[in-house]
């Protein structure tokens, strides 16, 4: 007996109705987590309750093993699934006790313009709080700063550091004199491009334009050319700009696929970077801070100097042991006009409103020449795979 033809017209509409009910499922439970979240705030629980994500991705497995659905696959998507609700329950809370930042529309501080990847974390944020955009692309650091602290700009959003190229210097030089307060973190994946304007190849390339920071982190690809000069330009998108005005075979940029789209540019190369899981971590800066609900993970970042006398830093970090405080952060920086001194930036996974905070706060004051609280925000590393 012949084996029927498959329809594969049908097999794709087919396709498409279980993609569109399986939409529908995830905003169904998108809705049941705001009801958990709202009974959350009754019951004063926390958000996480690791014990609980462990057990239903346990029962999930084994439900997909009996479905010949991989556990890898299985873990895979309930992860992604899991801390989406994580975070739409902790951006619930934080614009419940904050009610100044629900549904806003924001002037928003960032470096370069649309196409830049400041432009895509300035979207993901907007995402969580269903905020309007009113735009303010600016060429530096310090003009992001400037326009908040001035009142131009309600917003900064900032890149502080990437896991290939490292901490952003520049950034928490400004973070040492800013009256501003950290209010957010995001983190952004990064998957650079080469791009071009017309049609050419990588062999054909003479000239790389991008901004210093894509340069830096894709520097094992361009040590592959033989010959090849480098335009550093203030933002990527500025040169997206100009590699789109050029129009030469010969000319491309360092970008992401869709900044490419923006410009009508390219990719002759995806993935160019050193690092294939390739990050940037922003923060958000505003004038005032927030108030972060105890149901919610929270970081806590603090800039302080402590003298030159011996064994000095080591003794304000052991404050943070003394009252079980983790710290995963650590920076140091030149202070300037103090020759040889440093400031160091110390973030630490704990909310400041909490007893043990409080009172490391208090026992740093009394033991170190400079200290400043320079936000209290989400703590959102557990969703950097997102």
């Amino acid at each position: 007996m012949a084996k029927a033809k498959i329809d594969l017209d049908q097999v794709r509409n087919d396709i498409t109705a279980l993609d569109e009910n399986l939409l529908n499922l995830l905003a169904q439970r998108r809705a049941l987590s705001l009801q958990v979240v709202q009974s959350k705030v009754e019951t004063k629980k926390a958000i996480r309750d690791s014990y609980r994500e462990t057990l239903l991705l346990q029962n999930l497995t084994e439900k997909g093993k009996k479905l010949n659905l991989k556990a890898d696959y299985i873990n895979q998507v309930y992860r992604q699934i899991i801390e989406d609700s994580v975070e739409l329950q902790q951006d619930y809370l934080l614009q419940l006790n904050n009610p100044e930042i629900k549904s806003a529309e924001y002037k928003i501080a960032y470096l370069g313009s649309k196409g830049s990847y400041s432009h895509a974390a300035v979207e993901k944020y907007l995402a969580g709080v269903n905020g309007g955009l009113i735009d303010l692309g600016c060429n530096s650091f310090n003009a992001i700063f400037a326009a908040v602290e001035d009142k131009k700009a309600d917003l900064g959003v900032i890149p502080i550091e990437n896991t290939s190229s490292g901490s952003i210097n520049e950034v928490y030089d400004l973070l040492q004199t800013t009256r501003l307060k950290i209010v957010d973190e995001l983190f952004i994946p990064v998957k650079h491009n080469l791009l071009v304007a017309c049609e050419t190849n990588p062999a054909q390339i003479k000239t790389i334009y991008g901004h210093h920071q894509p340069i830096a982190q894709c520097s094992d690809f361009l040590a592959e050319f033989d010959d090849i000069k480098l335009e550093v330009m203030d933002s990527t998108s500025s040169a997206l700009e100009v590699v789109k005005k050029l129009n030469d075979p010969s000319v491309a940029v360092l970008g992401s696929a869709e900044a490419g789209k923006h410009y009508n540019l390219q990719s002759i190369q995806a993935d160019v970077a050193n690092q294939k899981d390739n990050q940037t971590r922003f923060i958000i800066v505003a004038r005032e801070s927030v108030n972060v609900p105890f149901q919610c993970a929270a970081k806590t970042s603090l800039v302080l100097a402590v003298g030159q006398r011996p064994g000095a830093l080591v003794d304000a970090l052991m404050i943070f042991k003394q009252h079980d405080i983790n710290m995963c952060k650590i920076e140091s920086r030149p202070i300037k006009g103090r020759p040889w001194e440093e400031m160091f930036y110390i973030d630490v996974t704990e909310n400041v409103t909490t007893e043990p905070m409080q009172s490391a706060i208090k026992a740093l004051k009394a033991s170190t020449t400079d200290f400043t609280e320079i936000g209290c925000y989400l703590d959102r590393s557990s969703q950097t795979q997102k």
